[in-house]
């Protein structure tokens, strides 16, 4: 196996076939499909669990080397990792999500995800074959389709950052791998479903959240979203992906909608002039649903958009990152 550097900073173009026969397949109690050693139960009962903790293990120890340690053994490169990388496969039982995987193997979930294109924890699935990597770190595939995968591209490929590109039989693909890498913190929120895009690609934002005098009654109470002050007619953006639940209209909002985004969030949008969306459909991360508005109790056109966890209103600025 060999690499080379194309540049300063620039990715190593390296090709590592990892369908092929790897160090510690032959140890493993499990046949191999498609290349990948088979783990079947996690427990060290399982010669295959026994020696993918053990590789686990001894990546470990060689990336986050303890204070002073590193006077004593030369700082190894991304090619180095990729060269003693093992992928295993699991298929994960009934009940086993992947945090509890992440925490039986030792491995940030965020290798998990990446390498098996995971974009949110409720896309494992029991029964789906999983790939299980011997290294922490992070999987960018080439081809960039969820929306944290753009993320993740965005912040590393093609920046002064050095990964390796792996070539993985199926179901992979090739991935950029960056050993020990992990989310950041928006990366984090966005995988947990706590990360949603500005609904407005530009606005002007005229009122938070939290206690103020409305603007139309003089009251004082809790305003439960943010006002972004836009053009009539501007486009509306889903906040994030998830099924469009309600439609309607509403003294106070207006023609509104709402999104439910998996089991815990929905967005709402109000004052809006028209929706471009049908109730019950899928929609994506910046699919287009409406158009900014000035229905209901509005004194001009803005979108009034809100987040809401297990039904509660949370401030969306704490939670919404700008492309």
């Amino acid at each position: 196996m060999s690499g080379k550097r194309s540049g300063k900073g620039a990715t190593l173009a390296f090709f590592l076939i990892l369908s092929l026969p790897f160090r510690g397949a032959a140890q493993s109690s499990g046949v191999a499909v498609g290349g990948f050693p088979v783990i079947t139960r996690l427990d060290v009962g399982d010669t295959g669990f026994r020696q993918y903790i053990a590789d686990v293990e001894n990546n470990r120890r060689r990336l986050f080397i303890p204070p002073g340690g590193r006077r004593e053994r030369p700082r190894e490169s991304p090619l180095d990792f990729a060269e003693s990388l093992t992928i295993y496969q699991y298929v994960p039982q009934e009940g086993e999500d992947i945090f509890f995987l992440s925490a039986r193997c030792n491995i940030p979930y965020s290798a998990l995800a990446s390498l098996n294109r995971l974009s949110h924890p409720v896309m494992l699935e029991a029964g789906r074959p999983l790939l299980l990597p011997s290294s922490p770190g992070l999987f960018i595939p080439a081809g960039l389709n969820s929306d944290l995968e753009k993320l993740l591209g965005a912040a590393r490929i093609n920046r002064d950052t050095e990964a390796v590109e792996l070539s993985i039989g199926e179901p992979g693909g090739t991935f950029h791998f960056y050993p020990g890498a992990d989310f950041s913190p928006t990366e984090r929120a966005f995988f947990l479903n706590t990360g949603f895009r500005f609904p407005l690609r530009s606005y002007r934002l005229t009122s938070r959240f939290g206690i103020r005098q409305n603007p139309v009654t003089g009251t004082v109470g809790l305003h439960q979203g943010l006002d972004l002050a836009a053009p009539a007619g501007t486009q509306v953006f889903a906040a994030g992906e998830g099924v469009v639940t309600e439609i309607g209209e509403d003294p106070i909002y207006g023609i509104y909608l709402i999104i439910k985004h998996g089991e815990n969030w929905a967005s709402l949008y109000g004052h809006l002039q028209m929706i471009e969306t049908t109730l019950r459909s899928s929609v994506q991360s910046s699919s287009l649903i409406g158009r900014v508005g000035s229905t209901g109790q509005s004194t001009g056109p803005h979108l009034h958009f809100e987040l809401r966890q297990n039904g509660r209103a949370r401030d969306p600025g704490k939670f919404l990152f700008q492309d």
